[in-house]
């Protein structure tokens, strides 16, 4: 996604080691690395990427760290509005294993590209290349990632894949932090555990995302093709979007210009399944979820209101409606309170009234019926 201002994101990285870990899906013999510079508005210089299994508190476990290359060499440019990707690495990784990427560049790493609300802890070193190092000097953590934008394995066995594409709640805004607790997390660990091991589940949450106005990340309308209909042996999508486009207009986040009617979500979710369609993929649509008591605390802060709850109602009552070519996923009627049906319920609140906690992520996941995969 694009840095917002807003975001408070790093300037960048100057002579500096940088370490993130990430989970893999379904794993496989061989990986390739997605980096990115997509937002940026100039080229700069890789000097060293590695990756290892990672072990704990931001260490590479001994003896697994691969030297990645670009066209043979160690050293790459990432040029301006673009992806940058490695040459196979033969690492072989199970399911549901765990990887560090370090990176290094002895110039300026400017942030213009990063993916904010990560929920996963990155390293930033002192001064120096520390990328094949088992241990970096930390000089400090953020729970953001930068340059890594996707692991591809390459796998003889995969069947498909599940792309799960939306807002903060897909990306998991709330749950634990490296604690693997987003909704797509659990349900790929539901997959491994009951007959779907060959499925890979891909997440493409983007926290404040919406279907139709930029301005965290690009539009689901516009980044669909990037991050949905490019990537390879995808059979499925899970859209869980709407929320953003109701609850920003009219506050410090958007002004009026950007209200919609529940038809302009109506529509856009109508293109993005006929987009999904062509691209050969099962959709499934979630309901979106309730938001009532979203700062609450902040007097006549316009994020609820009665206009738009109907709005959210409107929405969903469509939704529901789809005929058996869209499956639907009534992640509403899993996370509201039956005694207060705009609120979450309590159990399932991470506390700020719009994005679960763990109990929730975990009972969206086990609501998804695994059949739909079959």
């Amino acid at each position: 996604m694009n840095v917002w201002a807003a975001d408070g994101a790093l300037s960048g990285f100057y002579n500096q080691t940088i370490r993130e870990v990430a989970r893999i899906s379904i794993g496989g013999e061989r990986l390739v690395l997605r980096l990115t510079n997509e937002f940026g508005d100039r080229p700069f210089q890789l000097d060293a990427v590695q990756i290892a299994m990672a072990g704990e508190g931001g260490a590479a476990e001994p003896l697994t760290t691969r030297p990645v290359t670009f066209g043979g060499s160690r050293s790459a440019t990432i040029h301006a509005g673009s992806p940058l990707f490695s040459d196979p690495i033969d690492l072989a990784v199970g399911p549901l294993a765990r990887v560090a990427v370090s990176y290094y560049s002895s110039g300026f790493i400017p942030v213009h590209t990063h993916h904010f609300e990560a929920q996963q802890t990155a390293f930033i070193s002192v001064p120096g290349n520390f990328a094949a190092a088992e241990q970096m000097i930390v000089q400090q953590t953020t729970t953001s990632r930068y340059l890594l934008s996707a692991i591809h394995c390459e796998t003889e066995t995969a069947t498909g894949g599940v792309v799960c594409i939306g807002d903060s709640i897909t990306d998991g805004y709330g749950s634990s932090i490296d604690g693997d607790c987003r909704w797509p997390d659990i349900l790929a660990e539901r997959f491994q555990q009951h007959g779907h091991e060959s499925l890979a589940v891909v997440n493409l949450g983007i926290g404040g995302n919406r279907i139709l106005h930029n301005r965290r990340g690009q539009k689901l309308l516009e980044r669909f093709d990037r991050d949905v209909a490019s990537l390879a042996g995808m059979t499925h999508l899970v859209v869980l979007e709407g929320v953003n486009d109701i609850v920003w207009p009219h506050t410090v986040l958007a002004g009026p210009d950007e209200e919609v009617r529940a038809d302009d979500i109506i529509a856009g979710l109508r293109q993005v399944i006929a987009r999904a369609r062509i691209a050969g993929l099962k959709v499934a649509v979630g309901t979106v979820t309730p938001f009532e008591g979203t700062m609450s605390e902040v007097p006549n802060s316009g994020y609820y209101t009665a206009g738009k709850e109907r709005t959210r109602q409107a929405v969903n009552k469509w939704i529901r409606s789809q005929d058996d070519d869209v499956h639907v996923l009534d992640f509403d009627a899993v996370l509201r309170d039956p005694a207060h049906p705009a609120r979450l319920l309590p159990a399932f609140d991470s506390g700020d009234h719009i994005h679960p906690n763990d109990s929730g992520y975990r009972a969206m996941a086990e609501a998804v019926d695994l059949g739909w995969f079959n």
